[in-house]
């Protein structure tokens, strides 16, 4: 197992923990002095109180905790936020109130999830034709339901 190198900015930063021994992302926890609420199609930067060192070669991405997103309508307004490996700031989390009613967020509270993944960072080659293939250039639904 690998480590990151994490720092708190904030004395009651909670660094990220996993839920299950086999969780694929780690909660990333809610640090402010009091509860915010973010109202209907609105939203709210969430500060973790935190920065870390992501290993060169890999991201950090930041998702939707499915509990958030699928019982309180919250989830990243990015959809998906990218921590690059060479950021040293810290972490915060956009969320979009995606309800109709609105929602509050406590400190300490598990706001997303992060998950540390490989990247690749090919060069991008002009070309004047690609390569066929039995789809072709098919999109939205055209390999069927």
């Amino acid at each position: 197992m690998s480590t990151i190198r994490v720092k708190k900015l904030n004395e009651n930063a909670i660094l990220p923990t996993y839920g299950s021994a086999e969780a694929a992302g780690a909660d990333l926890y809610a640090c402010m002095e009091e509860t915010v609420t973010v109202q209907p199609g609105e939203v709210a930067w969430i500060s973790t109180g935190i920065a870390l060192e992501v290993p060169k070669g890999c991201a950090g991405l930041i998702y939707a905790r499915s509990s958030l997103g699928a019982k309180r309508g919250l989830a990243p307004a990015n959809k998906v936020g990218v921590i690059d490996s060479d950021y040293r700031g810290e972490v915060k989390v956009v969320l979009l109130n995606h309800s109709n009613i609105p929602q509050s967020v406590a400190p300490g509270e598990r706001i997303a999830q992060l998950v540390i993944t490989p990247v690749l960072t090919p060069a991008y080659e002009e070309v004047e034709d690609l390569t066929d293939t039995t789809r072709g250039a098919g999109g939205f639904g055209s390999t069927g339901k």
